[in-house]
């Protein structure tokens, strides 16, 4: 007889990212990158995907009609102390999940691979910092820590927009208030949830997930009312998220848009994690925007140019900035990346410049 909660603990066990359950397969863990069946168990069937739906809905009336109206349900559940992000759909009119586990303990940001200058433009009064990444890239723990890390650190009031809150965390220095965003829960939208933020005396809005312009208004209000904003995006690179930004507009309000990021963004963070050669662990590449004048002149042009950003970003290394190139070659000289997985990750005609600077790094290296 199948037991979700027997294939929640091998995935603890194995120190799963994710586990998959469809009809046909065994239950299926993603292990750094990896997807790994379970042996030991029997291919899911049809009923056992509607058991584990009522282990995962627990008598919800409200999750119930909003799954089988939306065709889609985003929740989380607990097993012992270990929090769990569920994804309920559909396949072939059958309930499948993918479910990730959210550790209870967060890693120290010097473990992280990123450099201290993220840590250091957190402690601007006001302003938007933006993680930025695509899915699986680790943005969720970036976030995290630097909450952590504000919260551990400084006397501020920091709310959190998130669906669903994932980490808990308990306020020390700081006061934390954690919301969880959707229907029925402690806000119905991201948008609702920042507009409602400048009446709760907040110094630092965090929110999960910018989606859209209306939201990415709401954030740019808070910014511009003396507050400090970190959000994330969905985009693989630094100059793509500005661009992202950017078309959220019509043509005609671009210009406002782009005087009003040129001024109030400090900090663009891009990261993608990679299966370390090596190791059985996952390496953080980091791309590293600190907005600074030239990169201001740069977003305010009239004609956005995603190549002139990456070189820009590539040329302001003494400014803190962190080009892709830059950080691939640093990594794979450190050893911690083939030359295979970081040509894998840019495109041919920067192949050059790649190898320039891995030349030069050897070089100082070697000195």
């Amino acid at each position: 007889m199948l037991s979700i909660e027997n294939i929640i603990k091998e995935a603890i066990r194995k120190d799963a990212s994710d586990i998959h359950l469809m009809k046909g397969v065994k239950p299926i863990l993603r292990i750094n990158r990896s997807l790994v069946e379970i042996s030991n168990e029997e291919p899911l069937e049809e009923g056992d995907l509607y058991d584990i739906y009522d282990y995962i809905i627990r008598g919800n009336v409200e999750k119930d009609k909003i799954y089988k109206i939306e065709r889609k349900l985003d929740t989380s559940i607990a097993y012992d102390d270990i929090r769990i992000r569920v994804n309920c759909s559909f396949s072939d009119d059958i309930p499948i999940f993918t479910m990730r586990l959210i550790k209870n303990e967060l890693p120290k940001y010097e473990d992280l691979g990123l450099p201290e200058i993220v840590k250091t433009v957190i402690y601007q009064p006001q302003g938007v910092i933006l993680v930025t990444g695509k899915t699986n890239s680790g943005k969720s723990t970036t976030l995290n820590c630097l909450i952590d890390d504000i919260n551990r650190k400084q006397n501020k009031k920091i709310l959190t927009l998130e669906s669903p809150v994932e980490y808990k965390h308990t306020s020390k220095k700081s006061i934390i208030v954690q919301k969880e965003v959707g229907p029925g829960k402690d806000s119905l939208t991201f948008y609702e949830g920042a507009k409602n933020a400048l009446r709760e005396d907040c110094d630092i809005l965090v929110i999960g997930e910018i989606r859209d312009k209306t939201t990415m208004e709401a954030a740019i209000d808070m910014a511009e009312s003396g507050h400090l904003v970190i959000g994330t995006l969905h985009t693989k690179s630094c100059a793509e998220t500005i661009d992202r930004i950017i078309n959220f507009y019509e043509v005609r309000d671009q210009p406002a848009i782009k005087n009003l990021l040129s001024t109030l963004l400090k900090l663009v963070v891009s990261q993608r994690l990679l299966k370390s050669p090596t190791q059985d662990k996952l390496v953080l590449v980091p791309e590293i925007m600190v907005v600074d004048n030239t990169i201001s002149a740069c977003i305010r042009k009239e004609k956005f140019n995603i190549s002139e950003i990456e070189d820009t970003i590539q040329g302001n290394l003494d400014k803190g900035s962190i080009g892709l190139i830059n950080s691939l070659a640093n990594l794979y000289v450190s050893g911690k990346l083939t030359l295979e997985q970081v040509k894998s990750q840019i495109e041919e005609k920067n192949y050059e410049t790649l190898n320039r600077t891995i030349m030069q790094l050897n070089l100082k290296k070697n000195f």
